[in-house]
Order: C-alpha cells, then structure tokens, then sequence
C-alpha cells in the first residue's frame, strides 16, 4: 500500500465503516454532556459539594451563559434558525431521498444535537424567567445533563443500528 492509498484511507467519505466517524460521533456526545449550557459540569458538582464561593461562581457563570444565548438567540436567531433548518433538509433529502452515505452519518449526529440545543436554549429561557439559585439551580442542571446522555444514548443506539444496516446491506445486497 503506497502513501497516497493511506491518505484517501483516513478520509474517506464511507463514514458508517470509518472509525473517524465514530470518534468524532463519541466526542460530540461528550462535549455536549460536558457543557451543560456552555457551563462545564465539574463546576456544577463542586457547587453541590462545596456550597459558597463555588457555588457563587457557578451562579454567575450560568447568568452569563443564560444572556449570551439569549442576546445570540435575540438579535440573530431567525437567521439562525433558518440557515439550521435549510442544512438539515438539505442533509436529509441528500442523505436519505439520494442515499449519500456522508449525509446520512451527518443528518444522524445534527439532529439529535439541535434537540439538545433546542433544549439548552428552552432552560435559558426559564432560568432566565425563574432566577434560581443554590440547590435549586444545581438540580435542573443535573436534570438537563441527564437528559442529554439520555437523547445521546439513544443517537448513538440509532446511529450504530442504521449503520450497520448500512453496511450489511452494502455488503450483502451490493446496493
């Protein structure tokens, strides 16, 4: 096998069969449940543990979250919603009206990442309205990570079925 087979190995556009596909896939899921609305979730636990200056720190780390997304969402989110919305439909018809393998790996880690967006951006809304603070706070936290390893467990449960699918029928039936 000469250099240049080696390079087109890496990058391959097979994403189903590639394991940058599925690192990349546990890396984003990571990532997300990690930052629970931009916030890294070892600060909420030592909140929870330490109470007073962390748990202070916490509080002003999440209000600043809390108005960065919604001044994003306020003076720039029909755009946004639109140009999402717009790449997710193109994602879909290419990947699953034209069957492009790179487009369906893509539509199968970006929709389930915009419901988690979407949610992070409805718990900015309400504790924007609510003000929590303390215990309070740290318990809706917890809740929402929980919530994204939940959706994660599930994208992940879908996307490795509808992969190997994939393959098996590439390999199977020659589509």
């Amino acid at each position: 096998m000469d250099w240049y087979q080696s390079v087109l190995s890496l990058i391959d556009l097979r994403s189903f069969s590639n394991l940058w596909y599925w690192i990349a896939l546990a890396v984003m899921w990571s990532s997300l449940s990690h930052y629970v609305l931009g916030v890294p979730f070892d600060m909420v636990q030592r909140a929870r543990r330490q109470k007073g200056d962390a748990m202070a720190d916490l509080e002003r780390l999440v209000d600043i979250q809390v108005r960065r997304q919604l001044y994003i969402l306020q003076t720039g989110g029909m755009w946004v919603v639109g140009f999402w919305a717009a790449t997710l439909t193109m994602l879909l018809v290419l990947g699953f009206a034209y069957r492009i393998e790179v487009a369906q790996a893509l539509t199968l880690m970006l929709v389930p990442m915009s419901l988690v967006f979407l949610l992070g951006f409805r718990l900015a809304f309400r504790l924007d309205v609510m003000a929590l603070k303390g215990e309070a706070l740290t318990r809706r936290l917890v809740w929402h990570r929980l919530t994204i390893q939940m959706i994660g467990l599930v994208s992940i449960l879908i996307t490795a079925i509808w992969g190997m699918w994939y393959n098996l029928s590439l390999n199977v039936l020659g589509r």
